[in-house]
């Protein structure tokens, strides 16, 4: 199973040769097997990358994300074909009706807010995470209401402060922005890897959102980025702070009553969502718990 992370910092340039990665350097060469890689950051725009490479890492499924200049996220390679049968997919995914959207939009919301509220209650911020407890059960079928908004304005206050806003640009922000942008990346891989198309989503449908289903799907684990972000309370965001993030995708969570890092929780999480809308049955969902 692909679990491994890998970086790409500086001149380098990335060739495949028989399974593996290479990554040529200055100071030397180093191989790397692609059956165990699940996502390729390049972090630099000093690399260079050979098209048998990108061809090869696709075919296995790894997601590749390119950075800018200050070595945000700024996109990803995305294959036509994720799967074998990936335009019966493609029609099961555009026949959904309103009414299985709505309902596992719904169950999408209440399972961020729970996480959330758990996560204040962790805090020992208990006001705060009474009145998200509250806001869980006045959730309306398709958060009509939105509670998932209100929620997010108590939340992000008790977090980082009443004066916080989350359109400041500042080192919380960005590091959310980087966590958030990692955790798109995986989802997207998943969705198309399991045969369906990222632009078509449940609640997000903006036009020019590539990514709008991976957006809806990933919502119940921000939390997880939220918190690596409370214990750094970075002054600065770097490269240690960047790791720090990526490491999330290590961390154990509990999902299908058992254990799993947060790669495995994503491909159950994701596939447990496939099987609620095109059965039509909520109950279906696994959401992850997280062992605070």
């Amino acid at each position: 199973m692909s679990w491994r992370t890998v970086i790409i910092r500086g001149h380098a340039k990335l060739d495949y040769k028989m399974d593996y990665l290479v990554v040529r350097k200055q100071d030397g060469t180093s191989r790397v097997y692609i059956g165990e890689i699940g996502l390729l950051i390049i972090e630099s725009t000093a690399v260079s990358i050979t098209a048998m490479l990108i061809s090869e890492l696709t075919k296995n499924k790894v997601k590749i994300v390119f950075c800018d200049e200050k070595k945000n996220p700024q996109s990803e390679v995305i294959p036509y074909y994720g799967a074998h049968d990936t335009s019966m997919k493609i029609r099961q995914q555009m026949a959904w009706t309103s009414h299985i959207k709505r309902g596992v939009w719904t169950e999408i919301v209440r399972g961020k807010i729970r996480n959330q509220m758990r996560h204040l209650y962790f805090l020992k911020k208990d006001v705060q995470g009474d009145l998200l407890r509250q806001y869980i059960f006045q959730i309306a079928p398709g958060d009509e209401t939105n509670r998932e908004g209100h929620a997010a304005k108590v939340y992000f206050n008790a977090l980082f402060g009443l004066d916080f806003t989350r359109s400041e640009e500042n080192s919380i922000n960005a590091a959310l922005n980087y966590g958030y942008s990692i955790l798109l990346s995986c989802f997207n891989r998943e969705i198309v890897s399991n045969g369906y198309i990222t632009q078509v989503g449940l609640f997000h449908e903006n036009r020019f959102n590539q990514f709008n289903l991976a957006s809806d799907f990933m919502e119940p684990f921000r939390a997880l980025v939220d918190k690596k972000v409370v214990e750094m309370m970075p002054q600065d965001f770097g490269k240690d702070e960047k790791i720090e993030l990526i490491g999330i995708l290590n961390q154990n969570v509990l999902i299908d009553q058992k254990n799993h890092n947060v790669n495995s929780a994503i491909k159950i999480y994701c596939r447990s969502l496939f099987d609620a809308l095109n059965d039509e049955d909520i109950a279906y969902i696994k959401f992850y718990k997280n062992e605070l």
